[in-house]
């Protein structure tokens, strides 16, 4: 890891990795790293999110499957972090979802913790098991497959 990512890493950090911005990037701060293994991060989830006017007015909950989101991110950062944490023209594309569940609403106020595990690469891919908790109380789980695809500028 280079000076430039020492923990915690924070959205300026986040953005040199990952190609998303708002409204859609869904981590704030890396707060713990073993290469190769895994990753801890979080999201702040505010009233201000966009998604939130639609889902569901007078009583905002965040979609379960940005939930899912937000763990195939952090996975994404587990690997570019592991690479060394340099953005070069590589995708990460979410291509399967397994056995997803989801135990507990995501409300504003929250803090979406982020636990991301690597169990496995295979060539161009890599799986991942992630668990999403709000107050130490499970809100989602799911095994997470992504595809590395280099981006053509």
């Amino acid at each position: 890891m280079t000076d430039a990512l020492k923990l915690p890493i924070d959205v300026p950090g986040i953005q040199a990795m990952l190609p998303h911005r708002y409204p859609f990037l869904l981590v704030d701060r890396v707060t713990e790293l073993e290469p190769n293994k895994r990753i801890q991060a979080y999201k702040n989830v505010t009233n201000n999110e966009p998604f939130f006017n639609g889902h569901f007015p007078g009583q905002p909950v965040m979609p379960g499957v940005l939930v899912i989101e937000a763990l195939a991110q952090a996975g994404g950062l587990l690997t570019q972090l592991s690479l060394g944490g340099t953005f070069e023209n590589k995708l990460f594309y979410l291509v399967k979802i397994d056995g997803a569940r989801f135990s507990r609403m995501v409300v504003p106020g929250d803090r979406l913790d982020l636990e991301v595990v690597l169990k496995r690469t295979i060539r161009n891919m890599a799986l991942y098991q992630g668990i999403a908790r709000v107050d130490g109380e499970q809100a989602a789980c799911a095994d997470i497959l992504c595809a590395e695809v280099v981006n053509k500028p």
